[in-house]
């Protein structure tokens, strides 16, 4: 499982010897309170660590290096308490290759009217100190998030552990291995794209393999395993009757089990933590690895299905993102629509591989045909998805860039059972509306693959997208088509 509370984002304070040694100690007590009270912080998901005050050029380079090279460090977060002359931070920034995020708070809320003098200004100059940072951030071209406001409001809180969330993934990719079992779909165009690029831009690596590698792990794996995972899967779910030990189709449940351990093991060995595969490429395999998907994109791996990559690395990126959030996260694709008079709604699945951390209630395994790839029946988990708040997001190679675009979305229950629906499924209705929101996406070149999430807002892909260097096209309620329109032709290069 992913656990966040082993990075760390450095809190950095800059200020300058100017003031002495008095004011200096009292920037480094409120410096460490400040870094103290985020770390505690209900909302807060990664360690916040505070470090010395800067107050020469060499400190902070010597600092932003050591934060470079830190395998648990994810990210700077650089506060202002006195005015810091910016040009002292030029070399530092310019070595930095962690993500960044500016501060602007002071530490006093309220202003002490009838005490306030010279020597209180001097010490809480955050508001002409932090301008001084700003300017030179933008004028070096650096990516940031700036959060304004009191550091003890819970709003500044969120917004950190929001863009804490986005480094930790961001942290994640730069080092993420995805094994790709056979190749894209045959013919199928949104899931290619240029993976020489994708670890330029992202970080991750993508690694393919014919199903035969995979397909000779089956031998390897014990009957006895075979057996002790049939029973946890009757522990977790409501297993159709013809599953069970000793009926007509249980076998297919142990062949499901066994896909599910050896590739279990493959990724585990070769140190993957998202995977693909398609259904035109089963050479080796009696089913489509639809129930081991899903379980192991509920451990927290990435997937994407027909070969789609960058799907499984965005899909991996939102985990890490959920991490310890209410609500889940799934590889998901726009299947049809309800054109009803409400605004219309989508119908989200896949042939098998929904990922049961969404779920309304205990998933139910069943066995049903495919009607593709002719392969054995596949057993999968079928449910609906629990309702809410959520966000459905495609990443798509533009040739010249990457663009990740996001539709905020309202998950609904159903209303009328889908008895004769052998898939997991959610149901939303997209925001501002379905025709609205449909035609934005077509004309961003939004993929009918996605990442789908319950426990995200738009905000942490708006942050992950800032970190990574993406273009991010945002669909909300706020959505004007005519408007969106113009910001894709803004957005060409």
């Amino acid at each position: 499982m992913i656990d966040l509370r082993q990075l760390e984002v450095w809190f950095i304070t800059g200020s300058q010897h100017l003031y002495g040694e008095r004011t200096l100690d009292q920037v480094a007590a409120d410096s460490m309170q400040i870094a103290q009270g985020l770390d505690s912080a209900e909302a807060t998901a990664v360690r916040v660590v505070y470090k010395p005050v800067l107050t020469t050029p060499e400190a902070i380079t010597e600092l932003v290096r050591q934060a470079n090279a830190a395998p648990n460090c994810i990210g700077l977060v650089c506060w202002m308490h006195t005015f810091s002359p910016a040009k002292m931070w030029i070399a530092g920034l310019r070595h930095l290759n962690q993500p960044l995020c500016h501060l602007h708070t002071q530490f006093n809320r309220d202003l002490p009217w009838p005490t306030i003098d010279m020597d209180f200004m001097n010490l809480n100059q955050s508001a002409h100190g932090g301008r001084e940072f700003g300017f030179m951030v933008s004028r070096l071209g650096i990516n940031r998030k700036v959060i304004v406001g009191h550091w003890r409001e819970d709003r500044v809180a969120r917004e950190l552990a929001t863009w804490s969330r986005a480094a930790a993934a961001w942290h994640d990719s730069r080092s993420l291995r995805v094994a790709r079992f056979g190749d894209n779909m045959r013919q199928v165009a949104v899931t290619e794209g240029d993976k020489v690029e994708a670890q330029i831009r992202f970080g991750y690596e993508v690694h393919g393999y014919g199903l035969g590698e995979l397909a000779a792990r089956l031998k390897d794996v014990p009957d006895s395993e075979v057996g002790r995972l049939c029973d946890e899967y009757e522990q977790l779910y409501e297993v159709a009757p013809q599953l069970r030990r000793g009926r007509e189709r249980h076998a297919s449940l142990r062949d499901a089990a066994r896909i599910e351990l050896a590739l279990r093991a493959f990724l585990e060995d070769g140190g993957f933590r998202a995977f693909t595969d398609t259904f035109e490429d089963l050479c080796g395999l009696e089913q489509l690895p639809g129930l081991a998907s899903q379980r192991l994109m509920a451990d927290g791996y990435g997937f994407g299905a027909e070969g789609d990559w960058k799907h499984a690395a965005l899909v991996r990126a939102m985990k890490v993102m959920a991490a310890g959030l209410d609500g889940g996260t799934s590889f998901m694709e726009d299947y049809t629509y309800h054109f009803g008079q409400d605004g219309g709604r989508v119908l989200g699945a896949h042939m098998l591989e929904v990922c049961p951390s969404i779920a309304a209630a205990r998933p139910r395994c069943e066995i049903h045909p495919l009607g593709i790839g002719g392969k054995a029946d596949p057993v999968r988990l079928v449910f609906d998805a629990a309702a809410g708040p959520a966000v459905n997001a495609s990443v798509v190679d533009m040739g010249e860039r990457f663009r990740l675009i996001v539709n905020a979305v309202d998950v609904v229950a159903p209303p009328e059972p889908l008895p004769m629906l052998p898939v997991a499924r959610a149901l939303w209705k997209p925001q501002p509306d379905l025709p609205t929101a449909a035609a934005a996406w077509i004309h961003a070149g939004g993929a009918h693959h996605t990442g789908f999430s319950l426990a995200l807002a738009p905000e942490h892909l708006e942050d992950f997208a800032e970190i990574a260097g993406v273009e991010l096209l945002l669909i909300d309620k706020d959505t004007q088509l005519r408007q969106f329109k113009k910001e894709l032709r803004w957005n060409r290069p």
